[in-house]
């Protein structure tokens, strides 16, 4: 899920106890997020996948973090094609083969928050959507690599944006780098300092210690980088309907290398 906030001088770190204990709820949400996808087929509602999710969470004895959230009704985001975060589960709206199915996930176990997204097809995806996906993946991937002890924040966002221009080259197309939208900081709350843009300079921003922990998460589009949110004030949606994709891990800075604590089942 996508907020932000002020920033301070360094990135919020945690001890190693306070990680594996991060990473436990993590697990929690890629569980989740790898039921729902099993779950996701032509036919069901994206409600159907709110109960999938939110039935694994509370067998694991954790908390879905998103319900409830500022009023939020469910217990992932269900963002179908043009939809880029923040899609509400209904009953009416029902999965096609060929939709684009970006979902968003959070748990709170003991007291500490996971949060992850993927995008994935409703059985076979036309080429361009495929790539718009593993396009918005390697832009997180390239982001977490830029998870080191002393970097700045903004080197995570310049890396996210190269990861996004590479892709780019490599597709032979553009890509929406979706605006106003980032990763943020996490831990005992689900959105804490500071917000990371997407994209940007680098040398700017909070210092990264061993310890900071960010969730790390691109959006990006096939058109437009611009978005309005439907009446339902929480859909947001691409301004020229244009498909969108959206790629989520909570990552912890460690002296060993950037750790993902959002890691889901094979």
């Amino acid at each position: 899920m996508v907020f932000g906030r002020k920033s301070k001088k360094v990135v919020p770190f945690r001890s190693a106890g306070e990680l594996d204990a991060m990473a436990a709820a993590g697990a929690v949400v890629g569980r989740a997020l790898v039921a729902v996808r099993a779950a996701a087929a032509p036919g069901v509602s994206t409600l159907e996948l709110d109960r999938v999710a939110e039935q694994v969470i509370r067998d694991a004895g954790a908390v879905p973090s998103f319900k409830g959230y500022h009023g939020f009704p469910a217990s992932i985001c269900a963002s179908v094609n043009d939809r880029v975060v923040h899609g509400i589960p209904t009953e009416t709206e029902v999965l096609a083969p060929g939709d684009l199915v970006s979902i968003d996930c959070g748990a709170v176990l003991d007291g500490w928050h996971g949060d992850s997204a993927w995008t994935f097809g409703v059985g076979a995806l036309i080429a361009a959507d495929r790539l718009l996906s593993e396009a918005t993946e390697k832009s997180m991937v390239a982001g977490i690599a830029a998870m080191v002890p002393d970097n700045r924040l903004t080197d995570i966002s310049h890396a996210i944006e190269l990861g996004t221009r590479a892709a780019e080259v490599e597709h032979g197309r553009s890509y929406g780098i979706v605006d106003g939208y980032g990763g943020h900081g996490i831990g005992r709350e689900m959105h804490l300092d500071p917000f990371l843009p997407n994209e940007g300079e680098p040398g700017k921003g909070p210092r990264l210690v061993v310890g900071s922990v960010l969730a790390i998460e691109p959006m990006l589009t096939l058109g437009t980088h611009d978005t309005k949110v439907l009446d339902d004030d929480w859909t947001v949606v691409t301004s020229d309907g244009s498909r969108a994709a959206h790629w989520e891990h909570t990552v912890a800075v460690t002296e060993d290398g950037p750790r993902i604590l959002t890691v889901r089942p094979e």
